[in-house]
C-alpha cells in the first residue's frame, strides 16, 4: 500500500493516455518492489478505441516510460487504482497531457487541478492534438459504448 508521501518509481508500462504501470520499492525485503497501477489525477485522456486514444497513449510514453517517475498519491479510484500526480522528466504528466491537447482536464474529478481548465482552454484554441478535429470527451464516449470505465 503506498502511502500519501511522494515515491520514485520506475514507469514499466502505458496503458493509455492518463494510466501508467510503474515498479515502486516497498518497506518489505522479501518483496522489495511492487507494481503500482496510476492514473493521472486530474485529468481524463481519449479511450484506446477512441480517437486520438493511441496517440494520447504515445505521448505520455515519449515523456514517461522507462523514466524514474515521482508519484505522488492522492485517492483510490474504484477500480483499485492509485491515483496520482506523476511527474516524470521535470514535468507534471497530467498538465503535459492537457496542454499538449491528448487529455481532457476532468472536471467531475477535478477539485484542487482548476488550473487545467486554463490549460485546456489554450490547448483548444491553439487546437493542438485532439482539439484539431470534433473531439468526443471519453466520458461521453464511454456512455454510448455501455462501458463503466470512468475513475
Amino acid at each position: 500500500e503506498l502511502l500519501s508521501a511522494a515515491i520514485i518509481c520506475l514507469v514499466v508500462g502505458i496503458s493509455d493516455g492518463d494510466t501508467l504501470t510503474a515498479r515502486c520499492p516497498t518497506q518489505d525485503a522479501a518483496h522489495p518492489h511492487q507494481q503500482v497501477k496510476v492514473r493521472l489525477a486530474g485529468v481524463d485522456a481519449p479511450e484506446r478505441r477512441q480517437s486520438y486514444g493511441e496517440r494520447s497513449r504515445q505521448h505520455l510514453a515519449e515523456l514517461c516510460f522507462q523514466q524514474q517517475a515521482t508519484i505522488t498519491p492522492k485517492t483510490k479510484d474504484r477500480y483499485g487504482r492509485t491515483v496520482a500526480d506523476v511527474e516524470c522528466r521535470g514535468q507534471d504528466a497530467g498538465t503535459a497531457q492537457v496542454h499538449a491537447g491528448m487529455a481532457w482536464y476532468y472536471v467531475r474529478y477535478g477539485k484542487g487541478y482548476e488550473a487545467l481548465a486554463g490549460v485546456e482552454a489554450e490547448a483548444r484554441q491553439d487546437q493542438r492534438g485532439l482539439w484539431s478535429f470534433e473531439a468526443v470527451a471519453p466520458w461521453e464516449w464511454r456512455k454510448t459504448r455501455g462501458r463503466r470505465s470512468a475513475p
